[in-house]
């Protein structure tokens, strides 16, 4: 059985399959493709309405406990790509 956490988007609640952990590493979000990149993380459903919830709320600097802005356009960018792909 998988385990299960929460989006920061919706807020709902998924198997850690279905979601993408993500990190901030200097400025930035990235994904961490296997969930082992040390530093705290947080869990994305990987949809383009998600990620928006998520900015519109300000989601990734709290859930990251981070203290300035991050930049979230190489997160965007992935995610829209995948969408239409």
């Amino acid at each position: 059985m998988d385990s299960v956490r929460t989006c920061i988007g919706c807020r709902s609640r998924a198997e850690r399959s279905s979601l993408m952990r993500i990190v901030a590493r200097g400025p930035e979000i990235v994904v961490d493709e296997t969930a082992t990149l040390p530093g705290r993380g947080a869990w994305l459903h990987p949809t383009v309405s998600c990620f928006q919830d998520a900015q519109r709320r300000r989601a990734f600097v709290r859930a990251l406990r981070v203290t300035s802005s991050l930049d979230a356009k190489q997160l965007e960018n992935r995610l829209t790509w995948l969408m239409d792909n």
